[in-house]
């Protein structure tokens, strides 16, 4: 790529100055484009070892590049401080067209950054009380696409949800299908709204809270599967919580922490020393005085078998902002049981505000997940939730979203694909066939709204890199935005077929939309969203 070419240039040129070159150069693209196409701050960076000013040195080291340019440059500029700015010649975006289209779909923009490591991503892991709701699942897309950008990067992926099928919750819900069945009111810490009234008249099994309350779970959780499904999301594994904590695993947990002198009894409990870890607090409970395992100790337990048992290389859970009291216990208590720290991610996703008001499975009060995919499709919805990061915190006005669908941005990126299919059609209808590419000249491509569209896509690359140490898969939204704006304008100033436009630019430009199509179907395939032929 030409940032590599660019670095190895700036490498020998500081050799020929006689200082000694930093481990990597690093290049970036400047924010305005009137500073040009590529630059470095290696000057600002290696001035103090070399006993120089770091202006001089960028002097220097730009009139050296500038009397034997790289490939593709045209002028090297010194701006501020000392930083070397490059400004390269159309070529080099013919390049990345190039580049596109040899690379296409399965190649162009991926990454060995993963090297086969073992990945598990948990997330969503609602509880079955209840449908899913919009506050708890709209990360969901979040989990789904961070997995497939792990994947483009080389890493080996696996989705999981934890179910949560035993415990105080499904006992408050069998209490409340029971209560309901006998024409009593529901008791006050219940879960109250139709949903629980449909389940209590189609519940004919015993008088008995647990198996009321798994029967209901059960059901849930089969609606929780559709409507995942409905979003494009599929779990590789749904991991029982009942499997954990009927079996031995838990003590087993307890008892390997205890081996490696971390745990202790104070006051009729079970502690654990976590201070040593991280953990601003110096114990925490595994085992209360009455001999009930805490949900730490549970958690550890589950870990214990993400690790230890099961053998992934980092495990990454994707956790409401509800659960950012349980970061610190869990981070240190995986570390005690010897897993590496760093190997455990835990991301934490703001919860979701409607403008109407709070959202709840107990109050019966929440507007269902399935309701939003109805009424937006699967797609806007998905795109909807992947345009911000994680950690902010979405409003949501239901009326508006729906009022304004139409104009939604999933419609406006998806309208880009269409018209690259559409672009296709014409050239069939016509008898136009696509030369092979060695045989075009790129060098027709001059227009700025062409020179766009090749900028954008030679940002992919980085984009998905970017999107994958950061754990943050709205910057591949933010890039398709982008490109389906400068691909529509291209599309509306740009003829590809037609009058006036000669039969070697229509050459040119139809390899152009092949490259943009390239470039949308990876993204949008990123970000589990269709491309469409037709809209």
């Amino acid at each position: 790529m030409i940032r590599d070419v660019l670095a190895e240039a700036v490498r020998s040129a500081l050799v020929g100055l006689g200082v000694q070159p930093p481990g990597a150069v690093e290049l970036e693209r400047p924010a305005r484009r009137e500073h040009g196409d590529w630059s470095t701050n290696v000057a600002l960076t290696v001035a103090k070892a070399a006993g120089r000013k770091p202006r001089e040195l960028a002097d220097a080291l730009a009139a050296r590049l500038q009397a034997a340019p790289p490939t593709h440059v045209s002028a090297v500029e010194v701006a501020g401080p000392g930083f070397v700015n490059f400004r390269l010649r159309d070529s080099w975006l013919h390049d990345i067209l190039g580049d596109v289209v040899e690379q296409g779909e399965d190649r162009y923009g991926r990454h060995d950054l993963g090297a086969a490591e073992r990945v598990q991503v948990e997330f969503v892991s609602a509880n079955p009380t209840g449908p899913l709701h919009v506050g708890n699942g709209w990360w969901g897309s979040y989990g789904d696409a961070l997995a497939r950008v792990l994947i483009r990067c080389g890493y080996q992926v696996s989705r999981e949800y934890y179910v949560n099928d035993t415990g105080g919750q499904i006992r408050s819900l069998g209490e409340s299908l029971l209560a309901i069945r006998r024409g009593a009111p529901v008791p006050e810490s219940g879960y109250q709204g139709a949903y629980v009234a449909e389940l209590a008249r189609a519940y004919n099994g015993p008088d008995d809270e647990v198996a009321a309350g798994r029967w209901a779970a059960e059901r849930n959780l089969a609606d929780i599967r559709e409507t995942l499904a409905a979003m494009g999301i599929e779990f590789d594994e749904w991991f029982s919580q009942a499997s954990i904590e009927e079996s031995d695993a838990v003590a087993e947990t307890i008892a390997l922490l205890r081996e490696r002198g971390l745990v202790f009894e104070d006051d009729g409990a079970v502690w654990l020393r976590t201070a040593d870890f991280g953990d601003p607090r110096e114990r925490r409970v595994l085992v209360k005085s009455d001999g009930e395992f805490t949900y730490l100790a549970g958690d550890l337990a589950y870990h214990r078998d993400k690790f230890l048992v099961r053998g992934y290389d980092r495990v990454i859970d994707v956790f409401g902002a509800d659960h950012q009291g349980q970061v610190d216990s869990l981070l240190a208590g995986v570390e005690a049981l010897g897993v590496e720290r760093g190997r455990l991610e835990i991301e934490i996703g703001q919860m979701v505000s409607l403008v109407s008001g709070k959202m709840s499975k107990r109050a019966g009060n929440f507007v269902p997940l399935r309701d939003l995919i109805d009424d937006l499709g699967p797609d806007v919805t998905r795109l909807l939730s992947l345009l911000t990061s994680l950690d902010s915190a979405p409003l949501l006005d239901l009326d508006k979203v729906r009022a304004t669908s139409h104009e939604s941005p999933v419609y406006y990126v998806q309208m880009a694909h269409a018209r690259i299919a559409g672009i296709g059609r014409t050239a069939r209808d016509r008898a136009i066939d696509r030369l092979p590419l060695e045989q075009v000249d790129l060098s027709l491509l001059v227009h700025e709204r062409e020179l766009e569209v090749l900028r954008s896509l030679s940002e992919l690359p980085d984009v998905v890199l970017g999107a994958c140490v950061d754990r943050a898969p709205h910057r591949v939204a933010t890039w398709v935005r982008e490109l389906a704006d400068r691909f529509h304008g291209f599309y509306h100033d740009c003829w590809v077929i037609g009058e006036g436009v000669s039969p070697e630019l229509t050459q040119a430009r139809l390899w152009l939309v092949e490259a943009a199509r390239i470039g949308l179907a990876i993204g949008l395939g990123l970000l589990g969203v269709h491309a469409p032929e037709r809209m």
